[in-house]
């Protein structure tokens, strides 16, 4: 008798962490950055590739980086409630127009509109190595002192917008 019991307790927590496994959401997966200073980078804009953005123009500032590209299918999904939420002015919403061709992106931006303040171009995707990117779209809330407070990972939802990233806004611009 003794000698089930032991494989039977084992297989028992076996299951326990198979079940534990099978609750969590596999697109969580949790930033090292919340919390810390945005990275640092200077790139050239997308439209205008003589000027330079850094994010330190946006101290003093509660903003949005958006990471996504002309060749994801998943931004398409997001566009249309990043363009509703630039008309509202809620918060400014930069790009960051992730390894791509910057005539593509000009393109897509045309074909679909323009949802960002500024968009930066990150052609060979380092910057966006520094900030953790898994794939696109990607986007981060950033404060005015210009730490990373929320990472959404995958396409803004109105669902995420309403109960997540606009309720945080509204906290940030308080402080």
């Amino acid at each position: 008798m003794k000698r089930f019991l032991i494989p039977l307790i084992l297989f028992v927590v076996l299951l326990g962490f198979l079940a534990r496994g099978l609750m969590l959401d596999p697109h969580e997966v949790p930033s090292p950055l919340i919390n810390k200073p945005a990275p640092a980078f200077e790139l050239s804009e997308l439209a205008k590739p003589d000027l330079k953005f850094s994010p330190a123009e946006m101290r003093g500032r509660v903003w949005l980086l958006n990471v996504w590209a002309s060749w994801c299918v998943s931004c398409r999904e997001e566009h249309p409630v990043l363009l509703a939420l630039a008309k509202t002015g809620a918060v400014p919403i930069y790009g960051l127009n992730y390894k791509d061709q910057r005539t593509d992106g000009l393109r897509w931006l045309t074909q679909f509109g323009n949802p960002y303040t500024l968009n930066a171009f990150d052609g060979d995707g380092r910057v966006g190595i520094d900030y953790g990117v898994y794939g696109v779209p990607e986007t981060y809330v950033i404060d005015k002192a210009g730490i990373i407070r929320y990472k959404q990972i995958g396409p803004v939802t109105q669902e995420a917008l309403d109960k997540k990233i606009l309720p945080l806004l509204k906290e940030l611009e308080k402080s």
